[in-house]
């Protein structure tokens, strides 16, 4: 988990799909999120921000968790996971995009990522002044900082086809200022961006897909479930899967 930059300074290695299925037995309950958050272990944290309650938590307890934050797994995963859920996020991104603590300000961009996928209601205005966020953020030359601003860049580009259009301007322009970290987010932004067409922004499938769902629903026989896939094509179409350490347990968010 080391070589993924997660370095807390206790690390047990639980894979996140057993702490989603413990979270599901004991979700919500904030008293045993606090207590779980105290312990210092990253393990413990990361259930932590799975069975709190995000209608008992408060911008103190936001403040006093994401002062603790070490990693980007950590912090990725509490805005997943709480943070975007409750009516305080909003006003957290523009107070934490301004501070200088490295995983509060990567919290900031990675709520601003989290919202612009999940929150529906949100007007587009309001991701255009997110847009501005990413603009100032860009400069920052910490890894964790300007991995988090191009995440939100991409993020709101793929929302709808005006933020597309404003998010790759901000990008081309970001990628031609003299700071190194700012071409980086502008050029990994344009490279995402340029494949998302306008269809996909808007939600609609392609042409092609169209046709083949439209066959598929004129004949059930084209309907095949993996189990009426023969075996020996099964065989066939196996791929070696790389070697990935069991420990990681896919955790969330971008590095």
């Amino acid at each position: 988990m080391a070589r993924y930059g997660i370095r807390s300074k206790v690390v047990w290695g639980v894979p996140v799909p057993r702490l989603r299925s413990l979270a599901r037995e004991l979700a919500p309950d904030h008293s045993l999120a606090v207590r779980l958050f105290r312990t210092g272990v990253h393990d413990a944290r990361a259930l932590a921000v799975m069975v709190e309650d995000p209608a008992r938590l408060t911008a103190a307890q936001m403040e006093r968790w994401v002062a603790q934050f070490d990693s980007w797994a950590i912090c990725d995963g509490a805005c997943q996971e709480l943070f975007r859920k409750t009516p305080l996020a909003h006003a957290k991104i523009l107070e934490w995009a301004e501070r200088p603590e490295e995983f509060t300000r990567r919290a900031a961009f990675s709520l601003i990522a989290q919202l612009a996928v999940h929150d529906r209601r949100a007007p587009p205005s309001q991701f255009r002044d997110y847009l501005r966020l990413v603009d100032r953020a860009a400069e920052d030359p910490r890894n964790y900082v300007r991995k988090g601003v191009s995440w939100a860049l991409r993020a709101i580009g793929k929302r709808e086809p005006g933020l597309h259009q404003a998010a790759m301007a901000l990008a081309r322009r970001l990628k031609a200022r003299p700071s190194p970290s700012a071409r980086w987010v502008g050029a990994e932004a344009l490279r995402e961006l340029r494949r998302t067409s306008i269809r996909s922004v808007r939600g609609e499938s392609s042409p092609a897909g169209r046709r083949a769902a439209r066959r598929s629903a004129s004949n059930p026989l084209r309907r095949r479930s993996p189990d009426r896939v023969p075996a020996t094509r099964m065989r066939s179409r196996a791929r070696p899967r790389p070697e990935v350490p069991t420990e990681l347990g896919g955790h969330w968010g971008t590095s």
